[in-house]
């Protein structure tokens, strides 16, 4: 399974051939979606043009390349993704992405230069509080990646998804009370302490939670921000979920609606939709027109202004 880095993480804005860092990147993972892994490599080589400093996406490469066959630039890449700061091993070594590499010999290499790498940068963390987030981000990427996989299978309103939904809810509800724990005792923890996958799982939970819980939080994240315990572009998205659930618009365009009729998305309402790239640039976002292709939405500022009455 592709390492899910979700769509706050290390945005930045470098253009090549017209085209930002990210938006490569994020071609490069839709065609990772369909199944298109041939693409998504070649996708990955070109973002790899511009860049090459984003562990993330150098691991999801590599699982890109090993589902297309590619071996040999799968273990150069997820090489170079843990010499750049990767370090989730037992995600390395369960991942069935990766599985076709096994029975080679650089295998073996590959996981042992793990362990030194993943012994030399975990040396202080906090292991057990560590180990109790890594699994609260497995258990809620993992299941939202089956969620994704069952609506483009089955559709939006099929019995697997809604099933699914039930599955989703669930679980977010228990790792809410653990994180809401976390939180209170050791506030807003980052990579320093626990790594930075585990720090991200504080994030994912309150982004995913209720809107109490996010208001709660979210001062806690914006110091976590200053002190670089947290992501800017992270942050980003709990500010626009705050400020729909407040009912208010949101800053960054980050929040993405569906209409139930037409099954299209589009973006949910937007303060001063003019100037949203100068905002998320500030907070290390690619450009909207980028971000929103995901959803097949084509962004046209005039049009949104016409739609949304502004």
């Amino acid at each position: 399974m592709r390492y899910i880095v979700t769509l706050m993480l290390l945005f930045t804005v470098e253009t090549v051939v017209g085209q930002t860092y990210q938006a490569i990147i994020d071609e490069a993972f839709s065609y990772y979606e369909k199944q298109a892994y041939q693409l998504a490599v070649k996708g990955y080589r070109n973002a790899f043009k511009v860049r090459q400093d984003n562990p993330g996406d150098l691991y999801n490469a590599g699982c890109a390349a090993a589902l297309a066959g590619d071996s040999k630039q799968a273990f150069i890449w997820l090489n170079q993704a843990i010499s750049k700061g990767w370090a989730n091993l037992d995600h390395l070594q369960s991942d069935t992405d990766l599985t076709s590499l096994h029975n080679s010999k650089d295998w073996d290499e590959l996981v042992a230069f793990a362990r030194r790498e993943v012994d030399r940068i975990e040396a202080n963390y906090n292991k057990p509080l560590q180990k109790e987030l890594l699994q609260i981000f497995k258990e809620d990427q993992s299941v939202r990646f089956a969620y994704i996989e069952a609506q483009n299978k089955y559709g939006f309103k099929s019995r697997p998804v809604d099933s699914l939904s039930k599955v989703v809810m669930h679980i977010d509800s228990v790792n809410l009370k653990k994180v809401k724990a976390i939180l209170d005792q050791y506030g807003w923890v980052g990579p320093k302490v626990v790594g930075g996958q585990a720090s991200q799982a504080l994030f994912l939970v309150i982004q995913h939670s209720d809107l109490a819980s996010q208001q709660k939080y979210l001062p806690l994240m914006r110091e976590a921000v200053k002190r670089g315990d947290a992501m800017g572009s992270a942050l980003a998205l709990l500010e626009d979920r705050v400020a729909l659930g407040e009912g208010r618009k949101q800053t960054y365009g980050s929040q993405i609606g569906r209409d139930e009729k037409s099954g299209k998305f589009y973006v949910l309402p937007l303060e001063d939709p003019d100037h949203v790239d100068e905002r998320r640039e500030k907070v290390g976002l690619g450009k909207l027109a980028d971000y929103v292709k995901r959803w097949d939405i084509e962004w046209n500022v005039e049009e949104y202004k016409k739609q949304t009455n502004k």
